[in-house]
């Protein structure tokens, strides 16, 4: 069966990266946080599963 949270923070991550690429953010925006936050909790949801 899908994992359908794991790929929720997959997109929401991916769409901000675009948006990050196109204004060419820099380290220590909203945005870039966000993105640092939505890989902590993809590694903790696949250490998760994984156990």
């Amino acid at each position: 069966m899908a994992d359908l949270y794991l790929k929720k923070l997959e997109s929401e991550k991916r769409q901000l990266w675009a948006t990050c690429r196109l204004k060419g953010l820099a380290k220590g925006t909203p945005e870039r946080d966000r993105i640092a936050a939505l890989d902590a909790a993809i590694a903790a949801h696949k250490a998760g599963k994984a156990n």
